[in-house]
């Protein structure tokens, strides 16, 4: 079962955290999220474990801007992140490697 929520998605990150691949990574990412399911989240990765706080890092590495319902769909893996950037849809700020990245630091986020 895909959960459904921003909230619920972005609050399972941790869990799902690939700790090899997050080893020596020390990284913020900022979520600036709008829509029905939108909001505030930062991630922060460091040195293999992840945390994930709801409100604006002062200093992210990397913001991805989106709705909250495509966050979703890229994260269960229903869209192409690098799609949505392609159509506008997603707008990343920041360093892009780090954005890019993502994918390899939760590989398993769609199994429960």
């Amino acid at each position: 079962m895909k959960v459904t929520t921003i909230n619920e998605v972005l609050h399972s990150l941790p869990d799902k955290l690939d700790k090899y691949a997050a080893e020596g990574l020390d990284a913020v990412y900022q979520f600036d999220l709008q829509g029905h399911q939108g909001g505030q989240y930062h991630l922060l990765v460091q040195n293999g474990t992840c945390v994930v706080k709801d409100g604006v890092h002062a200093d992210p590495h990397v913001t991805l801007s989106m709705t909250g319902e495509d966050c979703i769909r890229v994260l269960n893996g229903q869209l192409s992140g690098m799609m949505l950037a392609m159509s506008g849809r997603l707008q990343v700020a920041g360093d892009v490697g780090l954005a890019m990245q993502l994918k390899s630091l939760f590989p398993n986020i769609t199994e429960d």
